[in-house]
């Protein structure tokens, strides 16, 4: 006679769920707000895998990338959200930030004048300097 009881599960990672996926975005902002940008993106690598097309973790990933100076990591992303959502003048603007933190001033008046053209809020416009010219 064989044995025909149910073997325990075993014991594995958290099931994934759109659920989670929102838990933890919640919880990535929530970390960037407490200033811990590692922390945020550790949450926000798994949701990224998940929904790789959702720009909203994406762009909050690259704001933590940003914040913890990881400047590369922090232009790829936002160039893709760009590249992806050319009318995010929030994300033209955090590009420019991260151009001239980097030290190419020249890149970052491009996507500073482009966020202010999308969205003239006053900080994007003084930040695009119209009264300065700009590269021949």
């Amino acid at each position: 006679m064989t044995d025909t009881a149910p073997q325990a599960a075993s014991p594995g990672p958290p099931s994934s769920s759109p659920e989670t996926h929102v838990i933890d975005f919640r919880a990535a902002e929530q970390l960037l707000a407490a200033r811990d940008p590692h922390g945020a993106v550790r949450l926000l690598d798994s949701v990224i895998a998940a929904h790789p097309e959702g720009m909203a973790a994406r762009l909050l990933r690259a704001r933590a990338y940003f914040a913890s100076a990881q400047l590369r990591r922090a232009t790829r992303e936002f160039e893709l959200i760009v590249e992806r959502e050319p009318d995010n003048a929030f994300a033209h603007f955090a590009l420019a930030r991260t151009h001239e933190r980097a030290g190419r001033p020249d890149q970052a008046r491009r996507h500073f004048r482009l966020a202010a053209a999308l969205d003239p809020r006053p900080d994007y416009v003084a930040a695009a300097r119209f009264d300065e010219p700009g590269p021949a």
